[in-house]
């Protein structure tokens, strides 16, 4: 599997400091589960916070942002792991907030054959949910209230004249309105988070807004 689009390096960097809301951290390191070359990239950073720290005097004042990049405490609210081996479509740390695999789970519909799980992080307004899209079905056109990531988990869609897929990140923020499109030759599962509601073009869709919480 060769991953082609990625987190970027605010967020790989926010991710190792410790930074980040739960459903965001959740989000990075599942795509670090499944990408080689961002965890290659994570580890060179903290080796290199780890010598910088090591250089300096006993009695220098150590800031804690560089602190949190080079140890695993309780600012990662989820670890990075190494790819699971077997055919999950959920990776760890993914699995354990979820409850399960992709087929163990209880989706809910939302319309048009698509379903979604809400996965329960807290402490902010930022949300992540697992969505299952049915071949060759689109979601509705939408805009953004603020920050969208997307993590193709099974499957592909097609967004902008880009195709993602397993473990490839889509990004989109108020500037971005559109209409993603599963691949046609499987549903595509992923894992969205949002740090605002949608806005949606269509009026079902909007009526809807309220009780689906998206």
């Amino acid at each position: 599997m060769s991953v082609e689009h990625h987190v970027g390096d605010d967020l790989l960097l926010a991710y190792g400091a410790g930074s980040l809301d739960e459903a965001t951290s959740l989000l990075v390191a599942t795509h670090l589960a499944l990408c080689p070359s961002c965890r290659q990239e994570l580890d060179l950073v903290e080796e290199i916070c780890g010598a910088m720290l090591e250089s300096m005097p006993t009695d220098a004042p150590v800031d804690e942002t560089m602190l949190g990049t080079v140890t695993s405490g309780p600012g990662r609210s989820a670890p990075t792991v190494p790819p699971a081996s077997g055919s999950f479509v959920l990776p760890q740390p993914l699995r354990d907030y979820a409850g399960g695999d992709a087929g163990d789970l209880r989706w809910r519909a939302l319309g048009g054959g698509i379903r979604h799980v809400p996965l329960r992080t807290g402490g902010t307004a930022t949300t992540a949910r697992l969505l299952s899209i049915p071949a060759g079905r689109s979601v509705p056109d939408h805009g953004h209230g603020g920050f969208e990531a997307t993590l193709v988990l099974a499957g592909s869609f097609y967004d902008r004249e880009t195709w993602h897929r397993r473990g490839d990140v889509a990004l989109a923020d108020p500037t971005v309105v559109h209409q993603p499109v599963a691949g046609p030759e499987a549903d595509c599962i992923c894992l969205a988070v949002t740090d605002a509601p949608l806005r949606f073009h269509s009026l079902v869709p909007r009526l809807l807004q309220p009780i689906l919480g998206l």
